[in-house]
């Protein structure tokens, strides 16, 4: 049995569940999450818990198993609390700025660069740091990687676009040695 696959998937308060034709939809207090199941896969709805069991115990099966137990909690979750991923941008003269559709992120272009939000994102700036939320987990992760690869951070001297508590390993440079 998949350890992860067998753990039940407790449900808040608020938090309703449908699954029609195999598509599971979550609604809770912050928004509506959708997910198709895979074949072979089942949702077992209790009380105050939700059960995902797999119909066969082939490769596949196990595999798909501990994923969409986890796509079910992240889904869940993401309509409870939400997601959000934290950036810092380093560097002289590096910031970025909100704007009403997303963020504009000054970071030693010639020009600003405009990053637009898509819907069910926001974005915030606290100082350096720029913060990425909302209810879809793998749309947060992904809008934070397109952020930092505006700027990614170079190993010499550390400037760049990381993620908050990221470890940037660095480089010597050059070092003056002997002239011929």
């Amino acid at each position: 049995m998949s350890r992860i696959g067998r753990m039940p998937i407790p449900l808040p308060d608020g938090v309703k569940i449908e699954v029609i034709e195999g598509l599971v939809t979550v609604t809770g207090p912050r928004g509506t999450l959708s997910q198709p199941l895979c074949n072979g896969i089942t949702l077992n709805l209790g009380d105050k818990q939700m059960l995902v069991e797999r119909s066969s115990d082939d490769r596949t099966q196990r595999s798909l198993h501990g994923l969409m137990r986890t796509l079910m909690n992240n889904m869940v979750v993401g309509v409870t609390q939400g997601f959000e991923k934290r950036l810092e941008i380093i560097g002289t003269g590096y910031r970025a700025q909100a704007t009403p559709k997303g963020l504009s992120i000054a970071v030693g272009y010639s020009h600003p660069v405009v990053f637009n939000a898509p819907d069910g994102i926001t974005l915030g700036v606290d100082g350096p740091r720029v913060l990425v939320g909302g209810i879809d987990k793998q749309l947060v992760g992904e809008i934070a990687a397109q952020i930092r690869r505006i700027r990614p951070p170079e190993p010499y001297k550390g400037k760049g676009i990381r993620y908050l508590g990221e470890y940037v390993r660095r480089k010597a440079g050059k070092s003056g040695g002997k002239k011929r």
